[in-house]
């Protein structure tokens, strides 16, 4: 296999041994960024693994159409199986053709506004809560906000208020484990070190949460509007009445749990740390909010005219997606591009990688939501794949699209966030592209009473903590 993938070049600077460990390991955005001045296919070596990333949009697209030859595998999702198991994220091209059509019914246009729906008065509730001066932990605040989102739109009433810390907890270290686990080689994920065992106590825990809500409400076979009632009652047309089991069901949820949780809050954090470095954006969409919600919390209703919040949303996902890299296995050998990939071989496809290319977008490495105004000229359809694409491309892309866009319509409308002094906001080195924790201050926009605070000036709320200095 490797005398077939040597015509590929191979990235500068790998060290002996090691191959590109190091730039992975310390700053993998600027190296996958990196990339593409060195060819179309690029080799990259973690130890003795060879890997292929693609740097063009053209045959990013084509490897991700190709479902059968460019199968789901590879060191990424070898390890996102440990957690979520063989869902419809992690499962191989055969199975997804079968499980797919029965998640779908979940995710049908009819069914988004019921979700919004229930979305708005947790949005209401949390950004309610808040109080003039409060000092937010950004990152574990949008977690916690994002936890409770998912808690009412995604189970209702089925994960207890009580689990609801620790699942925040285990999602943080499933999040920041998967990434190191995939650079670390046999048999060093299997010795008994303080981060395998967290991580490994952290992946039981969560598949044992969704696996005992999931046989409750079956048990209880009450219809509750939510998509884990939806999941129990879908049925795929022409499958004589085949349902989900229930092992199926809890991969699945806990495949929404991750993947939703962490791409909704990632995407809040970024965004609100991105308007505060741009005050012209901010006040854009202070003036869309004033006008559309006269500070009320958003619902589905009002997405028509929240034009300029999506387009934040959607840019801070082309500076910041969350899945910023995937990985593929080569099922048979074949042609992509100008080379031959055998069979076996493992490529990688990076969304930062394409969203950062200067021939694709003017000043890539800039905050602009107005380059994605229909007015202006529109960059290649194949230039943005924050949500993947093909077949496999996510299936909760206009729901969470949906969340986050209420969310921060609705925070912009009560809430102005400025960032402490002296920070330096970077990302975390983990398998999403999260920022490091960071703090903001909230001022109110419509000055209402402040609220009541704890004795010793610390507010506590469920998995984030706001900070009376």
């Amino acid at each position: 296999m490797m005398e077939m993938l040597r015509s590929i070049p191979i990235a500068p600077k790998a060290l002996p041994l090691l191959g590109h460990f190091a730039a992975l390991s310390r700053d993998p955005w600027k190296f996958m960024a990196s990339l593409p001045a060195h060819g179309d296919l690029v080799r990259i070596r973690v130890g003795p693994i060879t890997m292929v990333v693609i740097c063009d949009p053209e045959l990013t697209r084509e490897v991700l159409r190709d479902g059968r030859t460019f199968d789901k595998g590879g060191m990424f999702y070898n390890r996102f199986a440990e957690v979520v198991g063989n869902g419809i994220l992690t499962c191989p091209h055969s199975e997804h053709r079968q499980l797919r059509p029965l998640v779908q019914p979940a995710f049908r246009s009819t069914r988004l506004p019921g979700y919004a729906q229930t979305m708005t008065p947790c949005i209401d509730d949390v950004t309610g809560s808040w109080y003039d001066g409060q000092v937010l932990n950004v990152m574990a605040e949008m977690m916690a906000f994002s936890c409770r989102l998912a808690m009412t739109t995604l189970f209702s009433d089925a994960l207890p208020q009580s689990v609801l810390p620790h699942a925040v907890s285990d999602l943080n270290t499933v999040i920041g484990g998967i990434f190191r686990r995939m650079l670390m080689l046999p048999p060093l994920d299997r010795l008994p070190t303080p981060g395998n065992r967290s991580y490994r106590r952290a992946s039981l825990r969560l598949r044992q949460t969704f696996r005992e809500i999931t046989g409750r409400r079956r048990a209880t076979g009450v219809d509750h509007g939510d998509l884990l009632s939806a999941l129990l009652t879908a049925h795929a047309p022409g499958t004589d009445g085949r349902g989900l089991t229930d092992e199926e069901i809890t991969d699945t949820m806990v495949t929404f749990f991750v993947g939703g949780v962490e791409s909704v809050a990632t995407t809040l954090a970024w965004a609100l740390h991105l308007l505060a470095q741009h005050p012209s954006i901010e006040q854009q969409l202070h003036d869309e909010v004033d006008a559309v919600l006269a500070g009320r919390a958003a619902t589905h209703a009002d997405l028509p005219k929240l034009q300029q919040t999506q387009r934040i949303i959607t840019e801070t996902l082309r500076v910041y997606p969350t899945g910023w890299f995937f990985t593929r296995s080569v099922t048979t050998t074949t042609r992509l591009g100008r080379y031959t990939l055998p069979a076996g071989t493992t490529v990688v496809c990076s969304p930062y990688l394409i969203h950062h290319r200067d021939d694709l977008y003017d000043h890539p490495n800039s905050f602009a939501p107005d380059r994605w105004d229909p007015r202006h000229p529109q960059p290649p359809r194949t230039a943005y794949i924050a949500f993947g694409g093909g077949a496999r491309k996510c299936i909760g892309d206009i729901y969470g699209t949906i969340e986050a866009t209420l969310a921060l319509a609705t925070i912009a409308a009560r809430w102005r966030l400025t960032p402490l002094p002296g920070q330096r906001v970077r990302p975390a080195v983990a398998a999403a592209l999260r920022p490091r924790e960071f703090a903001m201050r909230l001022t109110s926009r419509s000055a209402p009473p402040r609220s009541e605070v704890l004795a010793d000036g610390v507010r506590e709320f469920e998995g984030g903590k706001g900070v009376v200095p």
